[in-house]
């Protein structure tokens, strides 16, 4: 099988190229029009004003013709590029056929979900089951509400502080984040929200840290990760679901992203999944990871949960699996919680058809060009870089992630804050043809998504940019 051109043959170039003032003519024009017409939710125009025509690989074309490196990625949507010729040929022959089946049987739908238990994570692989809803992340996660639910007969959720997992009611109801739901309660009851291990915010202390942790280090065979963070954390969810008193009457499962996106790219001590692993199992209630975000091949393996060797109960699935940017929506479930009767969960959308076949055609070119490899190396080539900048920059507090799922906290200056720091980095790098992003609880993280078929040469190009941008905007 040849899934593809190799990677330095899909984008525009390998160095931006900006050629008129940013935004240019044609993007303030398209800017002002999106202003009269569409709604005043809409958020990114706002940060980068850009307006954008084309897009290939790791780079994109505004409406002005000038050349952007991509390390934002449509928030990590874009794994194996913008307009992949391979994922692209096989949705233009499936929407010349059929484009939406419910969920009647196609080949299509099929080999998707067969593709998706050849990368199941650790032990679900070979026993899972795979249901589609609606076209979304928050779809996903509103799926596994129901599933756990379903299965254990508790209306009781624990979910992490700093999470994010969607709009949707449910979804909204797990996310952690005050200011995406504070003016839409009451959503679900019976969510409790426990602290999600957070080294740097937490930063002392960890020798500790074996008196305070609750499992007894039993998960990673009796050594102890040594992180007072993580302690309290599991701690915190024990209490919650094995207190008497711990506030939680009926538990039905336990959320959580394997690394915290929205939350800042918090990549969490090494015995918390093995730990939160050993807590759900001893209260009897399914552990789901969230892997929209740090799913599909972004950490160097194909489920962030690999990295850590823990298998989880349910994978909420978004984002990149649609292959192309196609909107996609999945849950893999071990198949013990298969206990939905038909029409157990439903979503008009649950058959896009091209979407499975760009789904698995993403995978085919991951593996026929040994992305995970790749994404591992050049990840770690980025963190390298950003520590070597961080050198010089007494505001950077700490550079983390795994593989091309990277953040950067900034840490307040004496006249500015870390958000203003990174809004400050995020702008010089727009202007010079580099889009990156933010996150984090106080918005002082600078986030990098890059697609996993970014080249060597496009990161050491784009690097040099965001080097400069901290040296510049961060002494």
């Amino acid at each position: 099988m040849t899934a593809g051109p190799p990677i330095d043959e899909l984008h525009f170039a390998e160095a931006p190229s900006v050629e008129t003032e940013i935004p240019g003519p044609k993007s303030k024009r398209l800017i002002e029009r999106q202003e009269r017409v569409d709604s005043s939710a809409v958020a990114y125009p706002k940060s980068v004003p850009i307006a954008l025509e084309e897009g290939r690989g790791a780079t994109l074309k505004d409406a002005d013709g000038n050349v952007f490196l991509d390390f934002f990625a449509g928030i990590g949507v874009m794994n194996v590029g913008h307009s992949n010729p391979y994922v692209l040929d096989g949705v233009h022959a499936q929407t010349e056929k059929l484009v939406h089946t419910i969920d009647f049987p196609t080949e299509a739908r099929l080999d998707f979900i067969e593709k998706l238990d050849e990368i199941a994570p650790g032990d679900l692989k070979g026993n899972n089951r795979v249901v589609f809803g609606g076209p979304s992340g928050s779809d996903a996660v509103e799926g596994t509400i129901k599933l756990a639910k379903y299965n254990t007969g508790g209306t009781g959720m624990v979910a992490f502080r700093g999470s994010y997992h969607g709009g949707t009611a449910g979804a909204l109801s797990l996310t952690g984040g005050k200011k995406y739901k504070e003016e839409y309660t009451p959503l679900l009851p019976d969510v409790v929200h426990v602290r999600y291990p957070y080294p740097h915010a937490e930063r002392g202390g960890d020798e500790n840290a074996g008196s305070v942790c609750p499992v007894g280090c039993g998960a990673l065979d009796g050594e102890c990760c040594q992180s007072i963070s993580c302690a309290r954390a599991l701690e915190d969810v024990r209490e919650v679901l094995s207190d008497p008193y711990g506030g939680l009457e009926d538990p039905a499962g336990v959320w959580v992203e394997p690394i915290q996106g929205e939350g800042g790219v918090v990549v969490p001590p090494e015995g918390f999944l093995p730990g939160l692993r050993e807590i759900a199992d001893e209260a009897g209630v399914p552990l789901i990871f969230d892997e929209i975000q740090s799913g599909f091949g972004r950490t160097g393996e194909w489920f962030a949960s690999e990295q850590f060797d823990v298998t989880p109960d349910a994978v909420p699935m978004a984002k990149g699996i649609g292959g192309a940017g196609l909107p996609l929506g999945a849950t893999m479930y071990h198949e013990d919680l298969d206990t939905w009767e038909a029409g157990g969960h439903i979503g008009t959308f649950r058959g896009n058809v091209p979407a499975m076949v760009g789904g698995t055609r993403a995978i085919e070119y991951v593996q026929e060009h040994d992305l995970l490899s790749h994404t591992s190396d050049l990840g770690e080539y980025l963190r390298e870089r950003l520590r070597e900048a961080g050198e010089g920059a007494n505001s950077l507090g700490e550079v983390r992630g795994m593989g091309l799922f990277v953040g950067v906290e900034f840490d307040d200056g004496e006249d500015r804050t870390g958000k203003e720091i990174v809004a400050d980095i995020q702008e010089y790098c727009y202007e010079r043809g580099v889009l990156v992003w933010t996150a984090g609880r106080r918005g002082n993280v600078l986030r990098l998504l890059p697609p996993l078929v970014m080249t060597a040469e496009q990161a050491e190009v784009g690097m040099n940019v965001i080097g400069e941008a901290i040296a510049e905007r961060a002494p």
